[in-house]
C-alpha cells in the first residue's frame, strides 16, 4: 500500500468476518479487491463514501445501473411511496403495466415484455423462448460476451475462450451451445445457414461492455443472416438498453431484434431484468386455461419478486425521465470528454495506452507486448480490436491499476474502465483525470506499463 494510501481499517475488519460469513468472500465475484473490498456506507451523486470515511467519484455507478447517480431525490420518493403501500403483494400491479407500456414505447421491437429479477435471467428466459418458437436445440454465442451466470452462457467470456470458465457448470457440448469469434462474419454464416440453430445471442456494445468493441455493421449483418436463416437475434441490452440511446444500440442502428434483454437501467438502481420482443414469441408464455396446452405447449416463467412494486416505481420514473430527453445526450457527451481527458493524460505522459469506448463509457489499454511497442501510433484506427489482447491485458497490472485508483479515490465498474451518470460534473471529471495521471505515473515508475 501506497504511505499516502487511504486508511481501510474498518473495510479491512469486515473483510476478515466475510471470509467467516460469506461463501466466495463478496456478494459478486467483481468487488473482490485487496486488501480488502470497498465496503460501502452510503453515496450520493456520482459520489459515494466507504466504512473508513474515504471518498471516492463513482465510475462503478451500481454496475451501470444508475444512470441517474446515487439516491437520486425523484427515485428516493418513488421508493419511498411504494414501500408505504407494501413492498411486495405476491400480485400484479397496475405499475407492472405502466412500466411495461413504457418499454414498448421506447423501444419498437418491444410488442411483449416480461420482467425478471437480473439480466442473469433475462438471457436464460430470452434462450427458452428461442428453443420452444423455433423447435431447434442449439444456441450460437460470440467469444468474450458476457450474458450472466447461468450454464448456457458461462463458458467462453473470459480469457482464455475455450477453455471451462466456471467448475460445476455443464461444458458447451453438452449443452448444445457453440462459441465462435464475433470477428468472422463467415463462419457464423456458415453455423447458421445449417439451420440447427435456435438463436445467437450477442452483447450489444460488444464483448464485456465493450471492452472489444464489435465492427461497424456486425450488429446489422446479423440481423440479415438471422433473417434468412429463421434464426432468433437475441440482442443483449442489459448494459447498453436506454443508456445508449433512449431504444437502445437498436435505435441507434436502426434494427428490430427478434429478442431483446434487460437489466441495470430498467429498473433505476434496484433490482429488475427484462425479456422484450415479437409478440409471436412472447405468447409461448400465455396460459390459456386448457390443461393440456398450459402444461405442454409453454414456456414457464416463475419469479416470486417479477416486477416488484419498488423496483417498478423506481423503473417508471428513470425511464420517464430517460424517455423526456437530455440524459443519454448529456452522458453521452461526458462520455467522449473523459475519454479524450484521459487518452491525454496518456499522451503527456508518453504512455503506451489506449482509451476508447462508447456512449456513456470509456476503457483503458495498455499495450505490454514488448513486440508491439515500437510500432504503435496513438491514432486510434491502428488500435487493436482484438478481444483476446483486450481482454487479455496482464491480471497484475489491472489490479494494480484498480487499487492505485482506489486509492486515489475513483472507484471504476470493472477491468479498467467505467461509466457516466447525469450527476457528473466536469469538476469530478477533471478530479478523475488527476487520479489517473497519478495512477499511471507510479505504474510507470513500477514498469508496470510503458513508453512508447
Amino acid at each position: 500500500m501506497p504511505e499516502n494510501g487511504p486508511n481501510l481499517e474498518q473495510s479491512i475488519r469486515l473483510f476478515k468476518q466475510a471470509g467467516e460469513v460469506l461463501g466466495g468472500l463478496v456478494g459478486h465475484d467483481l468487488r473482490y479487491l485487496l486488501p480488502a473490498p470497498i465496503y460501502t456506507s452510503h453515496g450520493r451523486g456520482c459520489r459515494k463514501w466507504d466504512v473508513d470515511g474515504n471518498e471516492y467519484i463513482d465510475f462503478l455507478m451500481g454496475n451501470a445501473a444508475l444512470i441517474l447517480g446515487h439516491a437520486d431525490e425523484e427515485v428516493v420518493t418513488a421508493i419511498q411511496a411504494a414501500a408505504a403501500r407494501g413492498t411486495h403483494y405476491g400480485n400484479d400491479h397496475p405499475q407492472h403495466l405502466q412500466w411495461a407500456e413504457l418499454v414498448q414505447q421506447m423501444v419498437p421491437s418491444a410488442e411483449r415484455v416480461r420482467f425478471t429479477n437480473s439480466g442473469t435471467e433475462s438471457t436464460l428466459l430470452a434462450i427458452r423462448l428461442a428453443r420452444a418458437f423455433t423447435k431447434r436445440s442449439r444456441l450460437l454465442r460470440l467469444e468474450g460476451h458476457y450474458h450472466g451466470w447461468h450454464d448456457d452462457v458461462v463458458h467462453g467470456f473470459d480469457m482464455p475462450f475455450q477453455d471451462p470458465t466456471c467448475q460445476g457448470a455443464s461444458p458447451n457440448d453438452q449443452r448444445q451451445v457453440t462459441c465462435l469469434s464475433d470477428g468472422d462474419l463467415n463462419q457464423i454464416e456458415a453455423v447458421l445457414n445449417q439451420q440447427q440453430t435456435a438463436a445467437i445471442i450477442v452483447e450489444a456494445t460488444g464483448p464485456s461492455w465493450g471492452r472489444a468493441p464489435l465492427e461497424p455493421g456486425f450488429l446489422t449483418a446479423i440481423r440479415d443472416i438471422t433473417e434468412r436463416t429463421g434464426t432468433v437475434f437475441i440482442l443483449d441490452e442489459v448494459i447498453s438498453g436506454f443508456r445508449f440511446h433512449a431504444a437502445g444500440i437498436q435505435g441507434i442502428e436502426g434494427f428490430l431484434p427478434d429478442l431483446s434483454t434487460y437489466a441495470k437501467v430498467l429498473a433505476g438502481g434496484m433490482p429488475g431484468g427484462a425479456v422484450a420482443g415479437r409478440a409471436d414469441i412472447m405468447k409461448l408464455m400465455d396460459k390459456t386455461g386448457d390443461s393440456q396446452h398450459d402444461r405442454n405447449q409453454r414456456v414457464i416463467h416463475f419469479g416470486t419478486f417479477n416486477a416488484a412494486p419498488l423496483s417498478a416505481a423506481a423503473g417508471i420514473v428513470t425511464l420517464r425521465r430517460i424517455q423526456a430527453g437530455g440524459v443519454t445526450e448529456t452522458i453521452n457527451d461526458m462520455g467522449a470528454t473523459i475519454r479524450a481527458s484521459l487518452q491525454s493524460a496518456l499522451d503527456s505522459l508518453g504512455v503506451a495506452g489506449h482509451v476508447y469506448g462508447e456512449a456513456s463509457m470509456f476503457h483503458v489499454y495498455f499495450e505490454t507486448d514488448p513486440r508491439r511497442l515500437t510500432d504503435i501510433s496513438r491514432q486510434q484506427d491502428v488500435w487493436t480490436r482484438d478481444p483476446k489482447r483486450l481482454k487479455g491485458m496482464p491480471g497484475n497490472l489491472i489490479a494494480r491499476y484498480q487499487q492505485l485508483l482506489r486509492f486515489n479515490g475513483v472507484d471504476l465498474m470493472s477491468g479498467t474502465g467505467g461509466t457516466l451518470s447525469t450527476s457528473h460534473t466536469q469538476e469530478d471529471l477533471d478530479a478523475a483525470t488527476d487520479a489517473f495521471r497519478q495512477t499511471v505515473t507510479t505504474l510507470l515508475d513500477e514498469r508496470l506499463v510503458h513508453e512508447i
